[in-house]
């Protein structure tokens, strides 16, 4: 596969809905790459296109393949889960490697450890394991840190360079790499009806997929991930204030930790080439 592989768009009907997602058609041993919360699969596009040099790489799209209210519990992760492992049924893949961020990892480790996906390896970057007793708090949207702001998220722009001047201005995108800025514009905002550009991730969509985050604990069921396990840690990210990723680490059986240094909670957006010479080293040496 060429090194500038550019992915095929597709559509698998997993019921009564049809989940879009993107295809690099690899050789090998397949692998599913899963996006953070209001993000999009292409965001993966310079890390797959080379990991699809021997691999074929599986990048779904979560958004609003789904339609819940951020005021009514949101898109709930098990739903998710629950629909990822169906697709990969539908598409026949097995034991696949699992490669998730944020949101992603959380629900690849749901799909995995409750949902019987089966893998050769799993790598969780930031995964949401909240302090337990966040999961027992019913809270509205605007009680959620995150979701509070999403809702609110500016999501439209005269042109291109407007919404590059606006991104760059921003904390959260101060360290993305540049390709990625340009992916996300390119991919994650559509072209509006006055002639700009608007998320194709709506801010209400976004709330809803944060609050469908906090309806399932997912720390019971660490001890059921069965298969070799790598979670990534951004020595900067924000997140480390009250994410236990080393105690998540220490509750999986075979399961490493690494820090990322410099790198904050998007760490794929923010150190792609890192990230993918991470995913090569540990799925070649400890996933065979």
């Amino acid at each position: 596969m060429e090194h500038n592989a550019e992915p095929r768009h597709l559509y698998q009907e997993i019921g009564e809905v049809d989940l879009p997602y993107l295809l690099y058609n690899g050789k090998t041993q397949p692998i599913i790459l899963m996006h953070a919360t209001g993000f999009l699969p292409w965001l993966w596009h310079p890390i797959a296109r080379k990991l699809c040099a021997e691999h074929r790489v599986i990048a779904p799209y979560f958004c609003d393949h789904r339609i819940f209210e951020p005021d009514q519990g949101g898109l709930d992760w098990m739903i998710i889960a629950r629909d990822l492992a169906t697709f990969c049924k539908k598409l026949n893949i097995e034991s696949p490697y699992l490669v998730g961020h944020s949101m992603g990892a959380t629900v690849l480790t749901i799909a995995h450890a409750t949902f019987g996906l089966r893998s050769k390896g799993l790598i969780l970057i930031e995964p949401i394991f909240l302090p337990r007793d966040f999961y027992r708090t019913q809270i509205k949207v605007e009680q959620h840190p995150l979701a509070a702001k999403s809702i609110r998220r500016r999501d439209s722009w005269k042109h291109k360079q407007d919404a590059l001047n606006y991104l760059t201005s921003k904390q959260l995108f101060k360290k993305w790499d540049k390709e990625m800025l340009d992916l996300y514009i390119d991919h994650g905002m559509n072209e509006s009806q006055n002639g700009g550009l608007q998320l194709a991730c709506s801010p209400k969509r976004e709330a809803a997929l944060f609050m469908g985050g906090v309806n399932y604990d997912p720390w019971p069921i660490l001890k059921n991930v069965s298969c070799p396990t790598l979670i990534l840690e951004g020595e900067i990210s924000e997140n480390r204030s009250y994410i236990d990723l080393k105690k998540a680490a220490g509750m999986i059986a075979n399961c490493s930790y690494k820090m990322v240094a410099g790198a904050g909670h998007l760490i794929p957006m923010e150190k792609p080439q890192e990230v993918t010479e991470i995913i090569n080293e540990f799925f070649q040496l400890e996933c065979r």
